[in-house]
């Protein structure tokens, strides 16, 4: 390594520390999908980037999907997947697999790439102490629901002990817990966000951010409060409707800010985060002037 080099690394690190001081101490709600979940080199970046961030004194909770790899569990195993409205129809057969595939697969692999790097991580579901509560949204989509309680307890005992927490969005049904129900990982994790008070909500995507005029590449949006995206939500492709969604509603429950990350490049999590620059669409609070900087 240069001189130059060294310095410029240097320079990197003093540019981060006023967001390392502003976020210490405080939870960080990521959730972990898209590209970012079935790239081997994202997959790794994506578990430094976690112990990194508990290494500067931040407290992440991870949340995960995983819908690349539960379409080719139910291709292997025969059972056809049908999609109503973006989402998917999950019988009681389809979602044994759901739940095989989130806990069993998607979040061992990942708890397993962030111990690489010491004892941190620690999988869990909507399950483990009725974390998450849910109901059913639409009849004719089976066993799909949504979030409609969150108890922390377990979440923030982890957090205390210095422990990530890895969460797979499955959840139980309220009023029958016998049945088990596949929850959207980005409703999910707002919700955790506000029953944790996070300081963020991260989500991230396959696109660099938010466009008000998709696809053209020049209105991508860097930040935005709440009303503005209340507005703008009705028009955004279907695509990014839950996600917007979430992150408005995290901001409205008082989650400081949301973003979303392209998670298409290495530690885009670390540049939206301790960068002016940025690195996606920041939603924050009515309450709050809009930041100078993205950071």
């Amino acid at each position: 390594m240069t001189k130059k080099q060294a310095q410029d690394k240097a320079a990197i690190l003093v540019e981060a520390l006023p967001w390392i001081q502003r976020f210490a101490g405080t939870v960080m709600v990521v959730k972990y999908g898209g590209n970012a979940m079935i790239s081997e080199e994202l997959r790794r970046a994506f578990a430094e980037d976690m112990v990194f961030l508990h290494h500067v004194g931040i407290k992440p909770v991870v949340v995960h999907g995983g819908g690349p790899q539960i379409n080719v569990m139910l291709s292997k195993l025969g059972i056809e997947s049908e999609f109503k409205g973006g989402l998917r129809v999950t019988t009681p057969e389809a979602m044994d697999v759901v739940r095989m595939v989130l806990t069993g697969q998607v979040g061992r692999e990942l708890v397993g790439l962030i111990n690489t790097h010491g004892p941190y991580a620690v999988g869990l579901s909507g399950e483990d102490g009725a974390l998450l509560q849910a109901r059913k949204t639409q009849p004719e989509l089976g066993q799909v629901g949504e979030v409609v309680g969150v108890n922390p307890g377990s979440i923030l005992d982890l957090l205390d002990a210095g422990r990530i927490p890895v969460i797979s969005t499955i959840a139980p049904e309220i009023g029958d817990p016998s049945s088990v129900l596949n929850v959207n990982a980005d409703t999910a994790a707002a919700a955790l966000a506000v029953a944790l008070q996070a300081s963020r909500l991260v989500i991230l995507t396959d696109v660099e951010g938010l466009y008000r005029n998709w696809p053209d590449k020049d209105s991508l949006i860097s930040a935005l409060s709440a009303s503005e995206l209340r507005e703008l939500l009705p028009s955004l492709a279907s695509g990014m409707i839950p996600k917007m969604a979430a992150c408005l509603e995290a901001v409205d429950g008082g989650v400081q800010s949301a973003s979303v990350v392209d998670g298409r490049s290495p530690h885009s999590m670390l540049l939206e985060i301790f960068t002016a620059a940025g690195n996606g669409t920041q939603i924050f609070s009515d309450q709050v002037e809009q930041p100078e900087e993205q950071g």
